[in-house]
């Protein structure tokens, strides 16, 4: 656990500067009509599990290169994250993907989480992957296998991640699926799909009362011609099929190239069906690259879009925020330091949004003030309203910067070695 005494030592050397960019940016906002007080307060509020698989050095098909001093077990994944919460107040959660990490004791790893301030979000089956101790082979799908017994195997397993969620205090499931095909005529795609249905239904029934079930969706990877949940329709429409609590996953990465993610995002809330939300950033595919790195403008608009359904959408639930992205060249804590600001910058600036004014002009076909009240949102440096928010909640005014100074990296290599590998990579 980091020693708060020593980020606020780290505080002072930023203090005076960002006290001076802080008090012009909220005269500047007051001057216009912003509560910056609010604004602050939901900063403050908005919290963004962190997936215990990006706690290490990520990789590709083709290699992975290792970084030191990875967590190698499930203690010190809850650490690290612990590490990010502290500097950042933003990372108030993990998310566990099981069976890489089921917990060997679940009291120590509860109070493990409790003494950092960390609760447990979704859980994530892992049927995409062939264990040593299963019986049967996802080679040819899982959910929408065409042999039963696959199928049952799979089932049983999502069940079983519940249970270990449920220990654990979650209260949501996300189910991606790597079933599909590569070659036309491989699989027929209604009775695949009917395989799914069918086989969420029964997963569906065994959640508990208060629970949510996230079925995310892919349009490619790692099948090349078709994927059983291919698009948000589909995964929409399955979420029909299982019940109330049931929800569509939306992960920025799984879409083809220049689709209007936001448009999606505005038409699940308006149906009450937007459950989770995975952040990353591409170029190409589905790149995994860090939040912000690659398209801000985009990530701004679906903020703008989700900010707007949560403030006119009460049909729909508070959706659950998880980051979804890979390290391969970077150090994974300030991989995931730079996510958390560019999804806070992004959250800050859609706030800045005059939804009203916004309104109006859509009223009176004034294209181009809609696009100048947008644009003047994201166009605001809105970090001093971050670091704030960071400072009232005893974070680091800069968490890189202080997390270098403190040499956090260096400590962790001294205590668990040069080649720690994280668990499931």
């Amino acid at each position: 656990m980091l020693d708060k005494n020593k980020i606020l030592d780290s505080n002072k050397k930023y203090l005076q500067t960002h006290t001076e960019t802080f008090d012009f940016l909220s005269n500047q906002l007051c001057s216009q009509g912003r509560d910056v007080t609010n604004i602050l307060k939901k900063l403050s509020q908005f919290q963004v599990a962190i997936p215990s698989w990006a706690l290490g050095a990520g990789g590709t098909r083709f290699g992975r290169f290792g970084f030191q001093g990875e967590p190698s077990n499930l203690e010190e994944k809850i650490d690290d994250v612990g590490i990010l919460h502290s500097l950042t107040q933003t990372a108030g959660a993990i998310s566990l993907h099981i069976p890489w990490d089921v917990p060997t004791d679940y009291d120590t790893v509860k109070e493990r989480a409790k003494s950092q301030n960390i609760v447990f979000d979704a859980v994530n089956s892992n049927t995409f992957q062939d264990q040593k101790t299963a019986k049967e082979s996802y080679k040819y799908g899982s959910l929408g296998n065409m042999t039963k017994a696959v199928r049952e195997q799979a089932i049983q397993h999502n069940k079983e991640v519940i249970d270990i969620g449920n220990k654990l205090g979650s209260k949501s499931l996300t189910v991606w699926l790597a079933d599909g095909a590569s070659f036309p005529g491989q699989s027929n795609f209604q009775t695949v799909l009917q395989h799914t249905e069918t086989s969420l239904k029964s997963i569906y029934e065994h959640l508990p009362q208060d629970w949510k079930m996230f079925i995310e969706y892919k349009p490619y990877e790692p099948n090349f011609y078709s994927t059983v949940i291919q698009d948000w329709g589909t995964s929409f429409m399955l979420a029909n099929a299982c019940g109330e609590k049931a929800y569509t996953l939306v992960d920025l990465g799984h879409h083809l190239p220049n689709t209007n993610i936001e448009q999606i995002v505005s038409t699940l809330m308006m149906k009450g069906k937007l459950g989770g939300f995975h952040f990353n950033d591409s170029k190409y595919g589905d790149d995994d690259l860090t939040v912000g790195s690659i398209k801000p403008y985009t990530l701004f608009l679906i903020f703008n879009a989700l900010v707007y359904g949560m403030e006119n959408n009460p049909q729909n639930p508070y959706p659950a925020w998880m980051i979804d992205a890979s390290h391969n060249i970077k150090d994974p804590l300030e991989d995931l330091m730079q996510s958390l600001e560019a999804i806070q910058e992004a959250y800050a600036k859609a706030l800045l949004v005059d939804q009203k004014g916004l309104l109006k002009a859509q009223q009176e076909n004034d294209v181009v003030r809609c696009q100048e009240m947008l644009q003047n949102a994201y166009r605001t440096d809105v970090r001093p309203l971050l670091r704030q928010a960071r400072l009232n909640s005893g974070g680091a005014i800069q968490p890189i910067a202080t997390y270098r100074s403190l040499k956090i990296r260096k400590e962790l290599i001294k205590k668990r070695g040069a080649n720690s590998v994280a668990s499931g990579l």
